[in-house]
């Protein structure tokens, strides 16, 4: 079940569950989609993989027992800022291979 991390792990920006601007990778890595854009370069600096926009999970008890009352988001936040140049020069390498590709 994905975790629903509450922060971004480069500027630690809340990204509570219901968020628009939460960007995930195959890992559940997650950055605030200013971070993704701005800082790393689209490119997860964790493992090179892409980044697509997070779920957010219903709120509503829509069907019994499936809802964030039941399922609530991670509390503990993952922060790593990281360090930018070195992602800068990462990023670059790892963009010339389709996210398919790598």
């Amino acid at each position: 079940m994905l975790q629903m991390r509450p922060s971004c792990e480069h500027c630690d920006k809340a990204l509570p569950p219901n968020s628009r601007e939460a960007m995930v990778c195959s890992y559940e890595c997650t950055f605030c989609a200013d971070c993704v854009e701005h800082v790393l370069g689209q490119v997860c600096p964790n493992c090179g993989g892409n980044f697509v926009p997070r779920p957010i999970r219903p709120s509503h008890e829509w069907r019994p027992g499936v809802s964030l009352r039941h399922q609530p988001a991670r509390e503990d936040k993952v922060f790593k800022p990281v360090d930018e140049q070195d992602q800068k020069e990462f990023a670059a390498r790892v963009r010339k291979t389709a996210p398919e590709a790598r």
